[in-house]
């Protein structure tokens, strides 16, 4: 057909017209060109379709009526994971053309850049890679224009695969007959390769080394089964895997990787035809649960764990949830479906920094962990983690933002003058590139503590500028003098403009409320330089980005050992007992540290909600020391099987002109000991959720506002999250909890650009 001379447009009058076609939004990577291309003949048209920076060009002539059915089929009929956007369309001169094609992509043009994510494997080549008869059966890098790596491989746009880590594999014959037929599935696939000509797999275990794939996957095979934890390679890094129910084999993870308690996500096999008959058996899934898990990014989804199932109990000491996903690679599924059990899949880095993506660098750096690599020779360009996800009040909300996710591209709904760049927060850090009216977040990069951190925000920084072809012109950073990403900012050599903390919590969950009218924002977390200098973390504000002002918060409190608290909620425990002038004996104190809480040393005033969780999970011997941030909080979270309606009402008190909640009360009744802590977390909970209750109605009295957004890693607590939005809507407030961008300080570096932007 690609030959085929078409008579009917060799025919003059009137009827025959060209059109030159400009199209953006997601329309690289998707397979969208060969979708052009198969549309423009089956209507017989003549022309070319071509990529450029960012935009799909096509010029395309023939019968008017046939023109305007193919651009109505454009947007009807699109790939599943296109999404375009008609930039213009003009009448243009008629040019001779035999047929239609697809031309070689330009870098012209005005760039309107939107960057495919990587996608899963598709149902197609599931199938192909099981059917023995096939030449990519077992292959661990099959794909095609509906599935595959695609973020974690371009090195620079037009997504073509010299522009690729893909370039250096030359295409065999049989590969490059299907790259260039019209009817196959892999019609211009850039990454498209196969045992002959592709990426290949090498297993490193001691000293031995073994080359190819089939007995690479068989080496890691015996490994699992002895116990042993591999590194394995993937799309945008390396995981670190072991058997999920081998309390041995998940114990020495642990320990290798000073990674006591925090979670570990599991990964599940998953047949074609029975893609949850693994996950069941251990895990309580819902229909929307399973949607979820099926969906293209194929993330991390927090489920509840049952109660007996195969799983180490060491995957989530004491919490009643599990980070489960599926196979999203070929390479994963061969695994997972030879091992034929669940596997531990955690990030493979040093705990707190981001993901290793280099086969050299992470048998250096964690060659004390694994016991085996299983590497592959496609280079991975640049980092992309897992994203996580919680089902609250039955809608999924981000917890990290990763590979398949991010970059995540949004409409800022007003124009910057100017392009900026948002360096986030020092805890989960992530990045944020803003220009004209749009803004794109960086996937997850990490705490920011450690060189290889900083060497990934700078890199990620430039690469994103890089990719879209934006240069920044001013730098937003967090108020606290002492971050990480806050002193690198004001180390460049362009202007910079500082965001308070909660403001950009507040700025960043006004973006999903769709209002031009203020509101109510709850900014409830850690701890956030405030605006007089202490550090807030549980404050409700009026207002839109640009002008919030703190109407509310919690007593504060002085937080002994400042820092430290973070890791040792005994700290906290202390503090707000000293604070209501009550004995702390529940652990011993470092001899000096109640004189120094008295004399204010090293003991920084906060109303932190995340501190008061803290505290109220080590009174209640939940929780004292934490290995990881949040550990009391979650633990005590998950002692809320049922959360009965008790709760104990708190004072609320106007002190110069700003509400304030007393906790003194719940404090002392998490101490009493004839109610078990189950009771006690239920109560505590339920309480906090009757403050922002009486805090929002209180000032919907005051100021005449009735819509409330949420936002603060507190916030990421189901139980109270859901407790609140019911109270708040049973009393007749609209309320939001954002979907799109995490609650917690994953949201900054958004924030900062929405107050940013609106301030100017």
């Amino acid at each position: 057909m690609a030959n085929q001379v078409f008579t009917d447009i060799q025919q003059t009058g009137a009827d025959i017209l060209a059109r030159k076609i400009l199209l953006s939004g997601h329309v690289q990577g998707v397979g969208f060109r060969p979708f052009i291309y198969r549309l423009a003949n089956e209507y017989h048209l003549t022309g070319w379709v071509r990529n450029c920076v960012g935009i799909v060009e096509i010029h395309v002539q023939g019968n008017s009526q046939s023109i305007k059915n193919f651009i109505d089929d454009i947007f009807a009929k699109k790939p599943p994971l296109a999404k375009p956007v008609l930039e213009s369309e003009q009448q243009v001169a008629i040019s001779e053309f035999e047929n239609f094609c697809i031309k070689n992509s330009q870098s012209v043009g005005k760039a309107n850049i939107q960057v495919p994510a990587d996608l899963y494997l598709c149902d197609d080549c599931l199938a192909e890679l099981n059917t023995l008869a096939d030449r990519r059966y077992r292959y661990p890098f099959i794909n095609c224009t509906q599935c595959g790596p695609r973020y974690t491989l371009i090195r620079h746009l037009p997504y073509d695969r010299p522009n690729t880590t893909m370039a250096e594999f030359e295409l065999c014959a049989q590969c490059r007959s299907e790259y260039e037929d019209s009817d196959n599935r892999r019609f211009h696939a850039e990454p498209v390769g196969c045992p002959a000509c592709g990426p290949e797999l090498s297993f490193h275990c001691d000293k031995e080394v073994n080359n190819g794939n089939e007995v690479s996957l068989q080496k890691a095979i015996e490994q699992l089964l002895l116990g042993n934890i591999i590194a394995v390679k993937g799309v945008g890094g390396y995981h670190l895997i072991c058997d999920a129910s081998n309390n041995q084999a998940v114990a020495r993870l642990r320990n290798k990787k000073q990674r006591l308690d925090k979670p570990l996500a599991i990964m599940f096999p998953a047949p074609a035809e029975t893609p949850f008959i693994y996950a069941e058996q251990s895990t309580v899934l819902t229909d929307s649960d399973k949607a979820f898990l099926l969906q293209p990014a194929r993330s991390i989804l927090l489920v509840e764990k049952k109660a007996f199932s195969n799983l180490s109990e060491l995957i989530a000491p004491g919490l009643n949830e599990v980070g489960i996903m599926l196979p999203y690679s070929p390479l994963h599924h061969l695994l997972l479906n030879d091992f034929a059990a669940p596997l531990v899949a955690t990030s493979a880095n040093i705990s707190g920094e981001p993901v290793l993506t280099d086969n050299q660098e992470i048998e250096k750096r964690l060659a004390h962990v694994a016991d085996a690599f299983l590497h592959h020779n496609r280079p991975i360009e640049r980092p992309a983690d897992d994203p996580v996800y919680r089902i609250i009040a039955d809608k999924s909300r981000p917890v990290r933002l990763g590979r398949g996710i991010a970059p995540l591209e949004l409409d800022l709904g007003f124009e910057l003058k100017q392009p900026v760049l948002a360096v986030g927060a020092h805890m989960k850090n992530t990045i944020a590139l803003g220009w004209g009216h749009r803004v794109v977040v960086s996937a997850h990069i990490g705490e920011m503590d450690s060189a290889r951190s900083l060497e990934v925000f700078e890199n990620t920084i430039t690469d994103l500028q890089t990719l879209y072809g934006v240069k920044i012109e001013t730098i937003i950073c967090d108020a606290h003098p002492g971050y990480t990403s806050s002193r690198w900012a004001k180390r460049q050599s362009l202007p910079v403009r500082q965001i308070y903390h909660h403001h950009a919590h507040a700025s960043s969950a006004y973006y999903e409320c769709e209002t031009d009218k203020p509101v109510i924002s709850f900014t409830w977390d850690g701890v956030g330089y405030g605006e007089d200098g202490t550090f807030w973390g549980g404050e409700a504000f009026i207002g839109i980005p640009g002008g919030w002002q703190r109407v509310a918060s919690m007593r504060p409190f002085n937080l002994a050992g400042g820092d430290r608290a973070g890791r040792e909620p005994w700290r906290s425990a202390a503090s707000v007992c000293w604070e209501t002038g009550q004995a702390f004996d529940a652990m011993p104190v470092e001899p000096l540290l109640y004189q120094a809480w008295q004399k204010k040393i090293n003991a920084a005033e906060t109303s932190s909600v995340g501190r008061l969780f803290d505290a109220v999970a080590a009174l209640t011997g939940v929780c004292t020391t934490a290995s990881y941030e949040g550990q009391g909080p979650m633990q005590f979270e998950a002692l809320c099987r049922t959360t009965g309606n008790d709760f104990i009402a708190l004072e609320l008190e106007n002190k110069n002109n700003l509400w304030q909640t007393d906790w003194q009360a719940l404090v002392s009744a998490m101490q009493k000991t004839d109610l078990s802590v189950a009771e006690r977390a239920a109560l505590f909970h339920q309480s906090m959720a009757q403050v922002i209750l009486q805090q929002a109605i209180t000032i919907r009295d005051q100021y005449a506002i009735n819509v409330v957004t949420l936002s603060g890693g507190v916030f990421q607590n189901r139980v109270l999250t859901e407790s609140a939005m019911q109270l708040l809507t049973g009393n007749d407030f609209e309320v939001h909890l954002p979907e799109l961008i995490p609650v917690n300080d994953a949201g900054i570096s958004f924030g900062q650009i929405m107050e940013y932007g609106y301030k100017k």
